[in-house]
């Protein structure tokens, strides 16, 4: 696409929709969202980007190997923060049982590890929309 005034938009506002995602993943615990839907924000900022920019411009600010660490990495600290739980005496995933400090409810700091849970699913879901973006755009 070569629309100047789109280009424009697309590169002042891409910077905020992620900053909005990132909102959405770390108080996922007290509001609605979470990581999932803070990834899918994420992830669709990036295929903005791609939509208006190209792939080649997009693969520059988020190149494939990158995509494809945090698609891993995501998992790998899913489970690492569920290790955590039997390794403090709990369950798999274990959170008030296994000695997590808890805060009080409402506060950022109020879920003990569920915010580290949601930024590896964050992690994970954005970089999996845009991987999948991106390898059915490479096909055509």
């Amino acid at each position: 696409m070569d629309d100047l005034i789109v280009k424009t938009i697309i590169r002042l506002i891409v910077p905020f929709i992620q900053l909005y995602g990132i909102f959405i993943i770390l108080h996922g615990h007290i509001s609605p969202g979470g990581g999932f839907s803070g990834g899918a924000v994420l992830g669709a900022s990036i295929i903005l980007y791609t939509l208006s920019f190209g792939l080649k411009k997009a693969s520059k600010k988020l190149p494939h190997k990158v995509s494809q660490v945090m698609e891993s990495g995501g998992i790998l600290w899913y489970m690492f923060v569920g290790l955590l739980g039997i390794i403090f005496g709990g369950s798999f995933l274990a959170n008030k049982g296994a000695g997590f400090f808890m805060g009080e409810a409402g506060n950022l700091l109020s879920a003990g590890i569920i915010p580290l849970l949601t930024i590896g699913i964050g992690i994970k879901v954005a970089s999996t929309m845009v991987t999948l973006f991106h390898t059915i755009i490479e096909e055509d």
